[in-house]
């Protein structure tokens, strides 16, 4: 089920902060009312794809927060795993330097809420527990607003990196139609036209593209 306009999923776990403090109880709803939120989840720390995903958000960490939203990570990882790669310098391989939250779901319950685990429990012909495809998150994306409802999400496979200024730009949609009242057609960008939300608006942006 897709969690777009619906609350996303409350939890609290633990995570590593300014890249070098692990807190226990980390949790979205400290931004409510206050912050847009972009939660995205990575299959797994030292691997090869994802650190050129969490380096890309930290290099536009400031495009983001001068938007008024907050970048958290998540994977299921330790926190302890977490705090060593983000301790170990980039040529070797880390990702030092990162400062936003990073959250540990040891437990695979946060991704199986936000429906971006890459497997499924279920039990073997003898009857036993057992894991079917592989326990870690897709590459998902999801934009809550202040108000801790998702807008917008998009879920990549494993292989395929994410697109961190189309999560910036997606940002900016929804900041324009919250303030704006308008509504953002197809390849909009900040700057550019949007349209009313009734059909003499849709054509008076028509008749001007």
């Amino acid at each position: 089920m897709s969690l777009i306009n619906r609350k996303a999923p409350v939890f609290s776990a633990p995570a590593v902060i300014n890249g070098d403090e692990i807190v226990e109880n980390f949790s979205l709803t400290q931004y409510l009312g206050k912050k847009y939120v972009v939660f995205f989840f990575y299959p797994k720390d030292f691997t090869f794809v994802c650190p050129t995903e969490i380096l890309a958000f930290q290099e536009k960490l400031a495009e983001f927060e001068k938007r008024d939203a907050v970048v958290i990570g998540c994977s299921t990882d330790t926190e302890e795993t977490h705090l060593a790669w983000l301790s170990t310098p980039k040529q070797n391989g880390g990702i030092q330097g990162v400062t936003y939250p990073i959250v540990a779901d040891t437990a695979k319950t946060i991704a199986t809420n936000y429906g971006v685990l890459a497997g499924d429990y279920t039990y073997d012909e003898e009857g036993n527990f057992a894991f079917e495809g592989a326990p870690v998150a897709f590459r998902g994306t999801f934009l809550i607003d202040k108000a801790g409802v998702v807008q917008h999400c998009v879920i990549n496979n494993l292989p395929l990196g994410r697109n961190i200024d189309e999560a910036i730009r997606m940002v900016d949609a929804l900041r324009h139609v919250e303030e704006k009242g308008e509504v953002c057609p197809a390849n909009w960008s900040e700057g550019k036209e949007a349209m009313q939300a009734t059909r003499d608006g849709v054509a008076t942006y028509l008749s001007n593209n």
